[in-house]
């Protein structure tokens, strides 16, 4: 049993189920994706903020971003938040997974996970290094949409000293180029339709969908099934091998302390039943925060080619009859990974370059033409935890990120400002540049202080929640390197949660390999 049709999910059930010689059911809280919007790529823009597809998570007020409580949105629809982000597929930096062995974490190491990123990708770019997985079910391709804005930003990056790099899911990471997405045919290919798809037709393969889990049913220390609420009421669901939580970093670590398993100190106060004292659960949380430059150009941006209905009905005639055009975009068309200091080994900010820009997805493009030079630290120090509202289901756990809690982390957001504003000064881009709308010229480049306090003002989440059910030996890790919940038989963990540490990049692609990777843990365990 799995509960969470996510990305690691989806992977999750269809391995199993491939198998042929176990029952599989996967309980997905939310609906199918049967919303257009989440097929159309540019969709993102409808289906955050949309109870039908995001859980509408909202963070606590944050001391590190000047006391903001600030959305966090997750998917609650087949795929999860495959089917609701912007696209973009990086696998990290192979020293992530390195270290994550380091740590502990036998099996994880650069080498082990590799062939699980290549069974889940068919790339249709080129592949001069043999890294790069061509038949897989998940489609991943370089985008249909270009624009002037973006490739200028290349160029002057790399005028600017930083190197071009047409893969940063080859050899090496650094550099700067174009982002690969999860799409194909013009659509997105989320974790759903990459994986379950396929596998609908098999008969040991029951999907379960508006089937949110309250708790696990626990017997003499096993995990034995799950309570969850159906359309038809609440609803005891059992397990004859074992279940997995693929819910998600907020998910996960939810049900787990719903069913007793976790630190009692966030888990007697509401009154639950002591399961298992696994301290871990909920802490470690990091996720990537980001800072958006916005500069105002002369060049037409997304902004102002879809400032009016006349415009959009042209841009969705042009989807509908070639699968091309401004609503194929993803969430970023440019990227860059680079150094903020020469003596660095590898990358620790990453750039996504965007030709429109807005407050937030669901807000709006702004009613200017511009574009946006988000940049984020990569391994961040800081991080937060999550604990129980109450224990009740329908509560959303209180969500504490912790962000810009060390001299690292605010040296390094800054430090990230700092280059993208330089890099907004060289040729071929600074011609086309008209303003700088955010920070603005009232922040000096070289003040450091009102760099930090305007990111600190106006960063938000890029969406990689991860860590709250950390895999590792320490005493405050969840899960063991086979991925089984301490104190707890017949259970594990299998999502973006279970990392020790944040990877280097975007989560999507990491989570589906963990998806890939477990199911063959599990199957070597059941033989």
């Amino acid at each position: 049993m799995i509960v969470g049709a996510g990305s690691a999910g989806c992977a999750l059930a269809s391995r199993l189920s491939e198998d042929g010689r176990y029952s599989v059911a996967l309980l997905e809280a939310g609906p199918r994706d049967t919303n257009p919007w989440i097929h159309i790529p540019v969709g993102y823009f409808r289906t955050m903020g949309n109870p039908r597809s995001d859980w509408r998570y909202v963070t606590a007020p944050d001391p590190g971003i000047a006391g903001r409580a600030i959305p966090w949105p997750r998917g609650r629809v087949l795929g999860g938040s495959s089917s609701i982000n912007g696209l973009l597929y990086v696998r990290g930096q192979p020293q992530d997974y390195d270290q994550w062995a380091q740590m502990g974490c036998s099996g994880w190491s650069w080498e082990d996970v590799l062939p699980y990123f290549k069974r889940s990708e068919s790339w249709e770019g080129r592949d001069d290094t043999g890294l790069r997985g061509k038949n897989g079910p998940l489609s991943v391709q370089t985008s249909r949409l270009s624009r002037k804005i973006v490739d200028l930003w290349v160029d002057a990056a790399e005028a600017a000293g930083y190197p071009r790099n047409p893969d940063y899911n080859g050899e090496d990471q650094e550099g700067v180029g174009y982002f690969q997405l999860t799409m194909k045919g013009g659509q997105r290919c989320s974790s759903a339709k990459a994986y379950l798809k396929p596998a609908r037709g098999r008969h040991n393969l029951e999907v379960i969908t508006d089937a949110q889990t309250e708790r696990l049913l626990i017997e003499e220390g096993r995990a034995v099934g799950v309570r969850a609420r159906l359309p038809q009421g609440m609803t005891d669901i059992r397990a004859r091998r074992e279940v997995v939580l693929s819910a998600g970093a907020i998910g996960s670590p939810q049900i787990l302390m719903l069913s007793g398993i976790g630190d009692p100190d966030d888990i007697m106060p509401h009154g639950i039943e002591m399961r298992a004292e696994v301290r871990g659960v909920g802490k470690n949380l990091q996720d990537h925060l980001q800072a958006r430059p916005v500069f105002k150009t002369d060049l037409s941006t997304i902004n102002v080619e879809t400032s009016n209905i006349f415009k959009q009905g042209l841009i969705a005639l042009q989807y509908a009859l070639t699968r091309r055009g401004p609503m194929t975009m993803a969430a970023s068309l440019g990227t860059g990974f680079l150094k903020t200091e020469e003596h660095l080994e590898t990358p620790d900010i990453q750039f996504h370059i965007q030709p429109f820009s807005a407050d937030s997805p669901a807000a709006g493009a702004h009613p200017f033409s511009a574009f946006t030079m988000s940049v984020l630290q990569l391994r961040p120090e800081s991080a937060g935890h999550l604990t129980l509202r109450s224990a009740n289901m329908d509560d959303h756990p209180d969500i504490h990120p912790n962000y810009l809690a060390t001299d690292r982390d605010c040296r390094t957001i800054v430090k990230g400002i700092q280059i993208a504003r330089k890099i907004a000064q060289v040729e071929p881009l600074k011609s086309h540049i008209t303003e700088e709308h955010a920070p603005g010229y009232g922040v000096a480049l070289e003040d450091e202080a009102a760099t930090l306090d305007w990111a600190r003002r106006s960063a938000v989440t890029i969406y990689h929640p991860t860590g709250t059910c950390k895999m590792g030996q320490d005493p405050m890790a969840v899960v063991d390197a086979r991925l089984r919940v301490k104190g707890v038989q017949g259970l594990r963990v299998a999502d973006a949660s279970i990392m020790p540490q944040i990877v280097s990049g975007n989560t999507n692609a990491p989570a589906i390999m963990i998806g890939e990777k477990a199911s063959d843990l599990i199957l070597e365990d059941a033989r």
